[in-house]
């Protein structure tokens, strides 16, 4: 019984010795989580914009878990991994230490962050004829004073980056109260070569906060192709000069490619034709202006009055985007030509012109003659207003539209496409969305734009409108609604209850950071109609309808947030 006795103690000892030795090997439930910390920031120095590494220890790969201050402001996290975050410098920041809060730790780096602040730049006022050939450089800030005439046979180059600013009326030195604008005058030419990394920016002179549309006048280009206006015709929204009698269809005016146009469209007062209230110039203006020159990947932006204006001429054009503009997007008149391609409009629902808006509005003469002429009498050996356009994406209410005054107190909107006094015009694969009335034709003649093939309107898509199709005048609605509904002109009206099935992507209609391209299987990517007038070497062949395919052409060289842009640097 003895030697039992033993020999349980025995075991009982070891089975605690065990028990001692795994409890030692386990880990306590108060351990201390591996410490997080910042070993270095690089670049130690950056500008607000570019992208920094925070290195370091222990950093959470969760990206919700984690939280970058750079000067006290909130950083956007590009990515994270165990030993770096890389972030982007937010606007608003200052110079300090970095903070990341990782993991439920919060860490300071050892050293300050620096903010880098570029220098000013000179400033180089502009005002009344440049009798030279004047280069503007990206190094300097340029600004308009009144209206900038480059007269003929002179030319202005500007180089990619270089920022123009326009003033307003009070800084007129000729003391008539014009607003700083650019005027490129017959046989005169620019060559403004930007690019995607560095367009070249026309914007107000305001400061950071106070910007608005209509600050300034606007750029305007002038040729020699023909125009259906009398040559003793003053130009119009106050640029000096008469029409005169050119013929020359393929003038070259030069080249303005990878631009943007600010907060363009204020009143210039003294305009003697046409005789309107108010006359304005667009964002950007173009008068007779020939097929020789380029005019490519241009956004006009807050312009107080119409984003893009063809009086006559017939220039090509490709890559335009219209973005929160007041009056109409697509304007033509005086017998314009030309081809446009590739075109994008994103309109604000709460603002709109005391006009009326309308994403096209075709005219063909002066506002002040009421009636049609059939044919249009001969002016300078050009006829009826009758562009092409293709591929135009014009976006206005993304909810149900209204013919409402707007929320700004201004106006109200009107139309996707408006063709008023005996214009002519092709438009084909393109999209009218949310507008209360997607096609207006009117006429106090006859429906004969309609019937005899002037107005050549194929692969069209209406989609959230009020009332698809009006006739007005002598043109009925039945006869509007015919002539776009033939089936061989596979146009389309989607309805409100169908728009989910066009695919657009679903920030389309988010104002400041839209994306405009589709989403995969969109119908809008098949469809386009081709042949006919299309068959022009101009235009890029393309399977979709709208402005975008596959790819996004906005992507790198436009503004959403100009508003908050230091242009001083």
């Amino acid at each position: 019984m003895k030697s039992y006795s033993t020999l349980n103690c025995l075991l009982l000892m070891l089975c605690c010795l065990s028990a001692v030795m795994m409890s030692s090997c386990k880990k306590t439930p108060d351990e201390p989580a591996p410490i997080v910390s910042i070993t270095s920031v690089d670049p130690a120095t950056a500008p607000v914009g570019s992208t920094i590494a925070v290195n370091g220890t222990n950093f959470s790969s969760d990206p919700a878990s984690t939280t970058v201050t750079v000067g006290g402001v909130t950083a956007t996290i590009v990515s994270v991994s165990p030993t770096q975050i890389i972030v982007t410098v937010p606007q608003g920041a200052t110079s300090g230490p970095i903070s990341v809060t990782s993991g439920g730790q919060t860490v300071q780096s050892p050293t300050s962050f620096t903010m880098y602040v570029a220098p000013l730049k000179p400033i180089s006022e502009k005002q009344g004829t440049i009798y030279t050939n004047p280069t503007w450089t990206s190094d300097t800030v340029y600004v308009l004073r009144g209206m900038v005439y480059i007269p003929e046979d002179h030319t202005l180059t500007i180089q990619p980056g270089t920022i123009i600013k326009g003033a307003g009326p009070e800084r007129d030195p000729a003391g008539t109260n014009r607003a700083g604008a650019l005027v490129i005058e017959r046989r005169a030419q620019i060559f403004a070569r930007g690019t995607a990394a560095k367009p070249i920016i026309f914007t107000s002179i305001k400061p950071v906060g106070q910007r608005k549309p209509g600050d300034w006048g606007g750029v305007a280009l002038v040729g020699r192709s023909p125009v259906n206006r009398p040559k003793t015709l003053f130009y119009p929204n106050g640029i000096r000069g008469a029409v005169e009698a050119y013929g020359e269809p393929s003038d070259n005016s030069g080249v303005f490619q990878y631009v943007r146009i600010e907060y363009a469209g204020a009143v210039q007062p003294g305009a003697l034709e046409p005789a309107v209230p108010n006359p304005k110039l667009s964002g950007l203006t173009m008068i007779g202006v020939g097929s020789a020159t380029t005019i490519d990947h241009v956004q006009v932006s807050y312009s107080g009055s119409d984003a893009y204006s063809w009086f006559g001429g017939s220039a090509n054009a490709k890559n335009l985007f219209a973005y929160r503009n007041l009056d109409d997007d697509w304007t033509a008149d005086w017998g314009y030509v030309g081809n446009v391609q590739f075109g994008v409009a994103l309109r604000d629902p709460a603002v709109a012109d005391a006009s009326g808006s309308n994403g096209f509005e075709i005219e063909n003469y002066n506002p002040t003659e009421q009636t049609d002429v059939a044919p249009v009498v001969l002016f300078n050996g050009l006829a009826q207003t009758n562009p092409i356009f293709t591929n135009i994406s014009n976006f206005a209410f993304s909810t149900t539209p209204s013919t409402a005054t707007t929320a700004s107190g201004t106006g109200a909107y009107v139309a996707g496409i408006n063709l008023r006094r005996n214009s002519a015009i092709a438009i084909y694969n393109s999209l009218l969305y949310g507008y209360p009335e997607g096609l207006h034709v009117g006429s106090t003649v006859s429906a004969s734009a309609l019937t005899g093939g002037s107005i050549d309107l194929k692969g069209i898509v209406l989609a959230n409108t009020l009332t698809p199709v009006v006739g007005t005048g002598a043109v009925t609605n039945a006869q509007a609604s015919t002539y776009f509904l033939d089936a061989a002109r596979t146009n389309q009206i989607i309805p409100s209850t169908g728009l989910t099935a066009l695919l657009l992507n679903s920030a389309n209609f988010t104002l400041d950071s839209p994306n405009l391209s589709l989403l995969a299987n969109s119908p809008l990517l098949t469809g386009a109609v081709t042949g006919g007038r299309l068959a022009n070497s101009f235009f890029t062949p393309v399977t979709y309808r709208g402005a975008f395919g596959s790819e996004n052409w906005l992507t790198g060289w436009t503004n959403f947030s100009p508003q908050t842009t230091d242009y001083d640097r």
